[in-house]
């Protein structure tokens, strides 16, 4: 398989389709990957492939599956220069951010592969005498695994590696904006161990995408579904799925507020904002999209914000000599400059920006961003981010809290009682006390509320959503039955 032609991995083995789609790179124009357009009948002979694997693979044993696991660790990190390449091509990404997603993907399949030991049980009093009655944790059975482009080897790892843990198999429907990136992970995970269907990739064009995710979510065999996506298809999904009454794992939108206290340590909080709000270019679920300042200090930290984002150029994420690359496409920079220029029409401060060349486009800061500006409201996911001035702590709480969103979170003041205090109230999955509102890590639980989502990803939490809880009882004792 070439660096551009990618097919259909279904059973262990490449299948093709009738027809391809093109994925070209933002930042040159030209055609990154030319990939398989497929079916729904394509898709249902993945779902086939892995409902096929699925009792050999359940009936491993931990230490088989851990193996396993450990090798396509390996083997992903073995890929390392193609997925650099890939993710350069198809998404405009940099080095780093290649390569920091590789890092914490393997991380994430490590930690699945210690994972299959966890997965346990216990024995529950019962009140009928000889009666041990037990609680199990089972594989579900085949799960369809759903990931986007803009932290794409982390977010589709995560799709794949705790239900394969649980001895679950997989179908992952790569995204339309980075096939070839997807497709490595799958390519790692056969070398690995995992063909014959217990991993299988599917790609489609864009226009197919409602048909072909339709079919497979309606496919019996399919058990469990996870998607990371924008909020408004994670409501479609949601709802297919309960027609069909299947449990799903959504992560969705993001619009995360970082509140700085009067107390704050404005250096730390300054640090914590432009890395939250500027890594990958903003384009991360949790990137911080608000920066909820109380009065007393507003002034002084916007300064240094200013002061710290004028020194983030941004440039040719293939020359990798400045921190911010291209955005996706120029619909981004659209959708941002309409953000920037509705909040500066009703009295807002620009005090970083700059003209975008293409989908090179640089920071801005929006100051005195009020919650009537659709820069409040609306997820950006892209290099913008809003300055609110609360009047004091509950304000900035308010203010946190006034979002359809609750995904990630972060509270800086120097009284780390003061600052739990504050994370317990604010609305969101996720909460970080002097830290940036972008962290991850392969063992913790990873999940919003509200809009931004409900299931979660990650360690022990992962193992409740791609499992099954069972109740088995056995009788110790002769029956006594009143008929």
């Amino acid at each position: 398989m070439s660096a551009t032609e990618v097919t259909l991995l279904v059973g262990g083995a490449a299948r093709a389709a009738a027809r391809q789609f093109e994925r070209r790179n933002p930042v040159t124009g030209d055609v990154a990957t030319r990939a398989a357009a497929a079916t729904p009948e394509d898709a249902l002979a993945a779902v086939a492939a892995a409902q096929a694997a699925f009792p050999t693979w359940a009936a491993q044993g931990p230490n088989a599956r851990r193996a396993l696991l450990t090798k396509a660790a390996a083997a992903m990190e073995a890929r390392a220069d193609a997925f650099v390449d890939a993710m350069m091509a198809e998404i405009g990404a940099t080095e780093g951010w290649a390569r920091f997603n590789l890092m914490l993907a393997a991380s994430m399949i490590r930690e699945a592969a210690g994972l299959t030991t966890q997965i346990s049980g216990e024995v529950i009093p019962s009140d009928k005498p000889g009666c041990i009655a037990m609680a199990v944790r089972e594989p579900a059975g085949v799960v369809l695994s759903m990931a986007p482009w803009n932290a794409p080897i982390i977010l589709a790892t995560r799709a794949i590696a705790v239900p394969l843990a649980c001895g679950n198999t997989v179908v992952l429907k790569a995204s339309e904006q980075c096939p070839r990136t997807h497709a490595l992970i799958v390519e790692a995970f056969i070398e690995a161990g995992f063909g014959d269907g217990i991993v299988n990739l599917v790609t489609n064009a864009p226009e197919d995408a409602g048909e072909v995710v339709g079919a497979m979510i309606d496919a019996p065999a399919v058990r469990r579904v996870n998607f990371t996506g924008s909020t408004g298809v994670g409501r479609i999904i949601a709802v297919r799925c309960a027609q069909n009454l299947k449990p799903v794992v959504l992560e969705l939108g993001g619009k995360a507020p970082l509140i700085v206290l009067d107390d704050a340590d404005l250096d730390e909080a300054v640090k914590a904002a432009a890395f939250g709000a500027f890594m990958n270019q903003g384009q991360i679920c949790m990137s911080t999209e608000r920066i909820i300042v109380v009065d007393a200090v507003a002034d002084a930290f916007v300064e240094k914000f200013r002061a710290k984002v004028a020194t983030m150029a941004v440039g040719d994420p293939r020359e990798g000599k400045t921190p911010l690359g291209a955005v996706v496409d120029t619909k981004t920079v659209a959708h941002v400059q309409g953000l920037i220029e509705d909040a500066v029409a009703q009295g807002a401060v620009l005090v970083n920006g700059g003209a975008a060349n293409g989908v090179l486009m640089p920071a801005h800061v929006v100051d005195k961003v009020t919650p009537a500006m659709k820069l409040f409201r609306d997820e950006s996911f892209g290099p913008v981010v809003g300055v609110i001035r609360a009047r004091d702590e509950a304000h900035a709480i308010e203010l946190a809290n006034d979002t359809e969103y609750g995904l990630s979170a972060s509270v800086f003041t120097r009284d780390a009682a003061r600052g739990l205090r504050v994370a317990r109230q604010i609305q969101s999955g996720i909460c970080h006390v002097n830290g940036p509102t972008v962290h991850d890590e392969a063992q913790m639980p990873f999940g919003g509320v509200k809009a931004s989502g409900y299931g979660k990803f990650g360690g022990k939490a992962g193992i409740e959503s791609f499992t099954e809880l069972r109740w088995i009882t056995l009788e110790t004792q002769p029956g006594h039955f009143p008929i």
